[in-house]
């Protein structure tokens, strides 16, 4: 593993407020840092604003402000914003910086005395909105196919990057470097793109349309195409021309993170720009996927735009950052919902992380002074209680180091679990009563070292509240993690105190989210896209004739199943086919559930079953008595079984 480490967010365009989107690329390279810190490596962070082109001007003029002072104004936020979601970024670079404009201006010259930026005249079809020239096979209905809005003909003489010669050397970068285009299938869609004529890049844009720019040195009635003056930014931050020991250290990049709407234009335009400039490119550049809220893509005129100043004021900012990062694969599209958020903050870092914490600590403090206990002879239910962490935390840098950090957090609720069900199976409380100290002693002091364990790993992505379980642990800065997993990185002796709960129980969606919910709610709806009826395949089981139609992974999405405890059974009093069963489900109460199942089932044979439950299902009177959900069940026309779950999965839980 190399000493250092580079990663970078997109410069994101000043024209609006940081969104969701913004925060979760970023939350990501946080996340992504923090954990390279931990592992002993240097990691430099860089995130940034877009400052220049043609939306910002007219913006500007819209607010009668010059363009500078406009993206003075617009570029706080952002940093407002990092603050309040406790991003620890190195350098925050702004376009309109001289140190940056000095960069992009030799870039140009030297490419231009090297023969590889030309003049000629162009006429095309210009998108203000996207910022690009199209042709006519290019446009969508008449319009931008990026953004779907209006373009204009433009007829002008501009200057060119023969960006078209190094398409075969990015086709072969690309086929030789799998991990470089990532996830899979960004890396398939560039090359797909790449198979027709890739053509050169329009540079530059004529003062006389558009004057907000960093201008050519060789030509003074020019200023730079806003794509190419950006990209810079990932070489400019770090010294790049400035003999800047920096750029000799971190560069190339270990991770560009972008969004899937600018692949394109980091994977062509800023690959053959570092190709032109002898410079190698990224070691990864990581495409993620798009936020819907509630289903619906996010928009202004919908009013569903998620304010994430809203989201930390309702949950604070380490519940926000564990969501974005847990609740879906990285690189894929996700749906923000806030019922979700309070489904998935109760099941595991209330029921399991919060719990495992506070009964550990509790219990070392009413039975043992307060302080670290030693650790006697353990028993093979220990060994492998240790042997288990090593694993998981094998697991956890496995899926740190691939950016998958839904898998990364889902090992270490695994371990989560394995530290409750260790706290239940081998009972301190009955220790404690019959006298039986010194296994008292090891059962408690292994509980809190997989506290202490899991902390460290919850660091990146929730830094206060690992803090605070370090401190209650009686850790304070960093600890050590050469060999995290193992049962001896906490001081015997050292105090400890459960203190207040690590994660309060959310009851209820906070005031100003259901505020939200209501505004949004009484919003004008966007009439729904039309969407091609694609033809329905169907399948047939090889162990079966019988025909099972497809459907769209989209229909299945829609299913919501959760882990179900169930807690009491008992007969329906009006039917009896029918029983009536409280089953918990993470949330503030157990849900009431009606399923058919007693002629397969006697009530008390159900009692303490873990099951899969459907939880989205409108309610529905089944002999009088209302149905919150469904029982997943095996069997056609007749009941074989229930889905069982094991014990480790803790109410609440995802099925997936």
């Amino acid at each position: 593993m190399s000493d250092s480490f580079y990663i970078t967010t997109p410069i994101y365009y000043v024209n609006d407020a940081p969104h969701l989107g913004h925060a979760y690329t970023t939350v990501a390279a946080d996340v992504v840092t923090r954990y390279r810190r931990l592992m002993g490596q240097d990691a430099f962070f860089l995130t940034g604003v877009d400052e220049h082109g043609q939306k910002v001007m007219r913006a500007a003029a819209a607010r009668d402000m010059t363009p500078q002072a406009h993206c003075d104004d617009l570029a706080e936020p952002y940093k407002a914003l990092w603050e309040r979601l406790d991003i620890r970024y190195d350098d925050f670079i702004r376009t309109t910086e001289p140190r940056h404009q000095q960069v992009v201006q030799q870039i140009l010259q030297r490419l231009y005395d090297e023969g590889q930026i030309y003049k000629q005249s162009y006429e095309g079809w210009y998108s203000t909105s996207a910022e690009k020239f199209w042709t006519e096979k290019d446009l969508v209905d008449g319009k931008c196919p990026d953004s779907g809005q209006p373009v204009e003909w433009i007829s002008e003489e501009n200057y060119f990057f023969k960006m078209s010669q190094y398409q075969q050397q990015l086709i072969d970068t690309i086929e030789q470097n799998p991990g470089f285009l990532r996830p899979e299938s960004r890396r398939n869609e560039v090359l797909g793109y790449l198979k027709k004529e890739l053509g050169d890049l329009c540079i530059s844009r004529p003062k006389a349309r558009m004057n907000w720019g960093i201008e050519l040195p060789f030509d003074a009635d020019y200023v730079t195409y806003v794509w190419f003056d950006a990209l810079a930014n990932y070489i400019s931050a770090i010294g790049y021309t400035a003999d800047d020991e920096r750029f000799d250290r971190y560069w190339p990049a270990n991770v560009h993170l972008v969004g899937k709407d600018i692949l394109t234009t980091h994977s062509v335009y800023w690959s053959t720009m570092l190709f032109a400039l002898g410079l190698p490119v990224a070691d990864c550049l990581y495409a993620h996927g798009w936020w819907t809220v509630e289903g619906q893509k996010m928009s202004k005129s919908i009013g569903n735009v998620v304010n994430p100043h809203l989201l930390i004021d309702a949950y604070g900012s380490d519940a926000v950052r564990y969501f974005l990062m847990r609740e879906i694969a990285f690189g894929a599209d996700g749906d923000f919902s806030h019922r979700a958020f309070q489904l998935r903050y109760n099941a595991e870092l209330v029921n399991d992380l919060g719990n495992l914490a506070h009964r550990s600590l509790s219990m070392t403090e009413r039975w043992l002074g307060a302080v670290v206990p030693g650790r006697p002879q353990p028993t093979s239910s220990d060994v492998a209680l240790e042997a288990m962490a090593r694993e998981v935390c094998q697991q956890f840098a496995d899926a740190m180091d691939a950016l998958q950090f839904k898998a990364a957090y889902g090992a270490l609720n695994e371990l989560v679990n394995a530290g409750n069900k260790y706290v239940d199976t081998e009972a301190p409380w009955a220790l404690n009563r019959e006298g039986r100290r010194e296994r008292l002693e090891t059962v408690l002091r292994n509980s809190l070292e997989i506290c202490r364990i899991c902390a460290v790993l919850l660091s990146p992505v929730c830094p206060i509240k690992a803090a605070e379980l370090l401190s209650k642990l009686g850790i304070d800065g960093t600890p050590d993690t050469e060999k995290i997993w193992r049962f001896d990185g906490l001081e015997t002796g050292h105090a400890v105190a459960s203190g207040d709960p690590l994660f309060p129980r959310m009851k209820e969606l906070p005031e100003v989210i259901q505020q939200a919910l209501e505004a949004m709610e009484a919003a004008p709806k966007a009439a729904p896209a039309k969407k091609k009826q694609k033809k329905k395949e169907s399948v047939v089981s090889e162990e079966s004739t019988e025909v099972t139609p497809l459907i769209e992974y989209d229909d299945f999405a829609k299913v919501a199943l959760r882990a179900g405890h169930i807690k009491t059974a008992e007969k329906h009093p009006k039917a009896d086919r029918l029983l009536v069963l409280s089953v918990d489900v993470g949330e503030p109460s157990p849900r009431t559930i009606v399923a058919g199942l007693a002629e397969v089932f006697a009530p008390e044979d159900l009692v303490d079953r873990r099951v899969v439950v459907v939880t989205n299902l409108a309610p529905r009177k089944l002999r009088g008595i209302e149905s919150h959900g469904m029982i997943l069940a095996a069997g056609g026309g007749q009941i074989e079984g229930l889905v069982d779950l094991p014990d480790t999965v803790s109410p609440g839980a995802v099925i997936r």
